[in-house]
């Protein structure tokens, strides 16, 4: 079944490729390398250390909050490998499920690793959905406009997205109270949840961290529009790139290409912007978060060379003329009854052999 779904996603991506180019050409992809200059892209790696260290500090926050020790250089480490891997593998999470995998191993749970992972990356999407949802329900942007045009369906749907929360909460109230496997895990779920996201401790680090990496998300953006030749306003460009990142949770997409440039492209043209600009600056954003990625393909580099150096071989002087090794300490006799009798001769025989005579 995982695998049936990771082909999905990645069908799923390639199609929406394939069709971005059957209706705008090759064009825009083409612009999006022309158009990258060395100060832009430097500017945007920049952008993506900050987000990254941010990302890991996140990361750690929510593990030592589990119980999980996780020192910050590891996961500055890991989280640039995961980024190289999510951006050069189909189906852009493959990255996460590596440091998880690892760092469980390391530490003797992968379980509670795993689910470390799952927080600190939802902790995250939470932050963009709010502010996400409040940006586009309050600043002009296509999406406003198709909210008041179709704001009866709309309603529908958030009645419907609202009463579906609170089913799901109910179901989770009433499993606590089971005896079963499914109760247990909602109970552990919960209680981590408490302790890795809304602990007094925590809360307050985590939600900067998110706000910090969002922020530079956004402003690669920026960066990517500006080379890409947008003059738009910055009042104009963030609501349409608030709707590409959430184009980008959607989990159809090859090493994150996909959903990003058809939002982007589909948001530039009703904004009243050029849809090929729009591909064009999705484009140029999926090359700077590739380059941006680049120091975790050094990791794996260095790592894999720490492996395959053979260990260093200590070496053993023999010990000086006439003098022989140190005999091992002889085990403790059971009792005087079971030892058994040394005579004269073998007491001597031993102190000869061990002055070297």
């Amino acid at each position: 079944m995982g695998r049936i779904w990771a082909w999905a996603r990645i069908l799923g991506g390639a199609g929406i490729l394939v069709f971005l180019l059957w209706r705008l050409g090759t064009g825009a992809f083409l612009d999006g390398l022309r158009v990258i200059s060395v100060p832009a892209l430097a500017l945007a790696f920049a952008i993506g250390v900050a987000t990254t260290v941010f990302s890991a500090w996140r990361w750690c926050l929510v593990a030592r909050g589990l119980g999980l020790r996780l020192s910050f250089r590891t996961a500055v480490a890991d989280y640039y490998k995961a980024l190289f891997l999510n951006a050069a593998l189909p189906g852009g999470v493959l990255g996460d499920v590596d440091r998880a995998v690892q760092h469980g191993r390391d530490e003797g749970d992968v379980a509670k690793s795993v689910r470390a992972v799952v927080l600190e990356r939802t902790a995250g999407q939470l932050v963009l959905i709010f502010v996400g949802l409040t940006v586009l329900l309050t600043v002009p942007s296509p999406v406003l406009t198709a909210l008041r045009d179709h704001g009866f369906v709309v309603a529908v749907v958030a009645a419907a997205v609202f009463v579906a929360f609170a089913l799901v909460l109910m179901a989770c109230r009433s499993l606590r109270q089971g005896g079963s496997r499914l109760a247990a895990g909602v109970r552990t779920g919960l209680a981590e949840i408490r302790t890795g996201l809304l602990a007094r401790r925590n809360w307050p680090g985590v939600t900067l961290a998110s706000v910090v990496v969002l922020v530079g998300h956004l402003a690669t953006f920026v960066v990517a529009a500006r080379a890409a030749g947008s003059v738009a306003s910055l009042t104009r460009l963030v609501p349409l790139m608030l709707l590409a990142l959430l184009a980008m949770s959607l989990p159809l997409n090859i090493g994150g290409w996909g959903p990003r440039e058809a939002v982007t492209a589909w948001a530039f043209g009703a904004a009243g912007l050029s849809a090929t600009q729009g591909l064009t600056t999705a484009v140029v954003y999926g090359v700077f978060a590739f380059a941006a990625a680049l120091p975790g393909a050094a990791v794996l580099l260095v790592r894999a060379a720490a492996r395959l150096r053979p260990a260093a071989v200590v070496p053993v002087s023999p010990a000086p003329y006439g003098l022989a090794a140190p005999l091992a300490p002889a085990a403790p006799l059971a009792s005087a009854a079971s030892a058994a009798p040394v005579s004269p001769e073998m007491l001597l025989g031993r102190e000869l052999a061990r002055v070297g005579a």
